[in-house]
């Protein structure tokens, strides 16, 4: 018993200074395998006296059983060790510096939208909102547009199987708010909307903005003002402006807009065509054909309406001119906005 006890002391040893998984399997082979040393010691009891080998075989159970418990232990704590090892060695030090930091920043569009918004805020004009799948009536009926209308055709809106629309224009916007509210209304309705439209000036998806002001004894010189003013403080410039007659079934009288060339002030350029002037916005006096669907007394109130691609506005104001660079999400073009102010 006592070489047993220097045997078991020995391996006991081992195990805990065994510094590796495999090193522990090798000493458990060592001693507990099929010729280790203590299963050896279990076949040499035959040899003993019969009153002595139950007490021998007893102890040598009794040192396999703590071998084999030290080794489950430390078997343990050399596993917990690997995976420790593993992690801090692929750890991320969060208090370094970071390295190749870029500055983000707003894509172009929101950027253009963000600042239409900002000046009409600054005019006392709410922005508003309202879904963009619509139905036919506020997308087209309540704006007088009639079921024979080119603008219903199947090429220029994209009809949903239920017979709903995606909206064509933010117009419908304006009719929720004059059917939610009364007079005096003054909002701009910037967002998305859809054409059957693609080339190097369209979108099928494009961003537009459009402007309502309703209230007693509004003219159209109200609007034309509000419009020159809008345009100036835009493109931050002193201009010309003109309106053009033109028809929108929304709005008597209606109106183009252009305005001098914001790149050659007006003298002339590829841009332009050399003709000093930029076509900009649509524009017009509410017809009182939109107010009757909409609640509203076309005899004690008028109001005028105007509307404006983003997209065009951002082409100007930043000098590109593909309006696809603003879908391509080419990270080369993106960057040069990157930081920029409004």
């Amino acid at each position: 018993m006592g070489e047993l006890d220097t045997l078991t002391g020995s391996a006991l040893a081992q195990i805990r200074a065994a510094g590796t998984l495999l090193e522990l399997e090798e000493i458990r082979v060592r001693w507990l395998g099929r010729k280790g040393t203590l299963t050896e010691q279990l076949k040499s009891l035959g040899a003993l006296p019969a009153g002595e080998r139950p007490a021998a075989g007893a102890g040598i159970n009794a040192a396999k059983n703590a071998l084999q418990l030290a080794i489950e232990q430390r078997r343990g704590e050399l596993a917990h060790a690997s995976v420790e090892q593993q992690l801090s060695s692929g750890a991320i030090d969060v208090t370094l510096p970071g390295r190749g930091e870029l500055q983000g920043g707003l894509h172009p569009i929101t950027a253009t939208r963000l600042r239409i918004e900002e000046i009409f805020r600054r005019a006392g004009y709410e922005v508003a909102e309202g879904p963009e799948i619509e139905d036919e009536f506020y997308n087209f009926e309540a704006l007088n547009i009639p079921a024979n209308h080119p603008a219903r055709a199947m090429h220029d809106t994209f009809y949903l199987k239920d017979g709903r629309l995606l909206r064509t224009h933010t117009s419908p916007v304006q009719i929720r708010a004059m059917q939610r509210g009364k007079p005096p209304l003054a909002l701009i309705a910037p967002g998305r909307v859809y054409r059957r439209d693609s080339d190097v000036s369209h979108s099928p998806m494009f961003h537009q903005v459009e402007g309502l002001y309703v209230d007693q004894n509004v003219s159209f010189a109200n609007l034309k003002a509000t419009l020159h003013k809008f345009m100036e403080a835009f493109f931050e410039q002193d201009l010309s402006m003109r309106l053009r007659p033109s028809y929108f079934p929304f709005t008597e009288p209606s109106a183009e807009v252009d305005i001098s060339c914001v790149l050659c002030r007006g003298a002339g350029c590829r841009v332009c065509k050399q003709t000093g002037w930029l076509e900009i916005a649509g524009c017009g006096m509410v017809h009182p054909q939109v107010f009757k669907a909409c609640g509203i007394d076309a005899e004690r109130y008028t109001g005028f309406a105007f509307g404006a691609g983003i997209e065009r506005l951002a082409m100007l104001r930043y000098g590109v001119n593909d309006l696809r660079l603003f879908f391509d999400n080419d990270l080369r073009f993106l960057a040069g906005f990157a930081g920029g102010r409004w």
